[in-house]
């Protein structure tokens, strides 16, 4: 195994702690204490799509083949998935850590 293959198994493991569907909480930045859930996650990256976080507004060019009207259109931006942290379903709070039961999260 050469040293490009070990880097690439080093990224893959940058996100294990969030999926997609996740309910979590931001850490820091300006959307800190916000609770939502994770819309698409990058893995080699290390990046998270986050509902209503970090919102961005685009400039969108009118485009009459596709049907695309103009205008101005807020839009999630990935944030790095150190900044989120899961919240457990059963109690309500953030957790670090996950406890394998019948392959559930808790």
């Amino acid at each position: 195994m050469g040293l490009k293959a070990l880097v690439e198994i080093e990224r893959s493991k940058k996100i294990r702690h969030v999926k997609k569907n996740d309910r979590v909480v931001v850490l820091s930045g300006g959307d800190k204490g916000k609770q939502s859930r994770v819309l698409d996650v990058k893995p080699k990256e290390g990046k998270v799509l986050v509902e209503g976080v970090a919102v961005v507004k685009r400039h969108q060019r009118p485009n009459p083949t596709r049907g695309v009207q103009g205008g101005i259109i807020e839009k999630e931006s990935y944030i790095d998935a150190s900044k989120v942290m899961v919240i457990s379903p059963t109690t309500g709070k953030p957790t670090r850590g996950f406890h394998k039961k019948n392959k559930q999260r808790a």
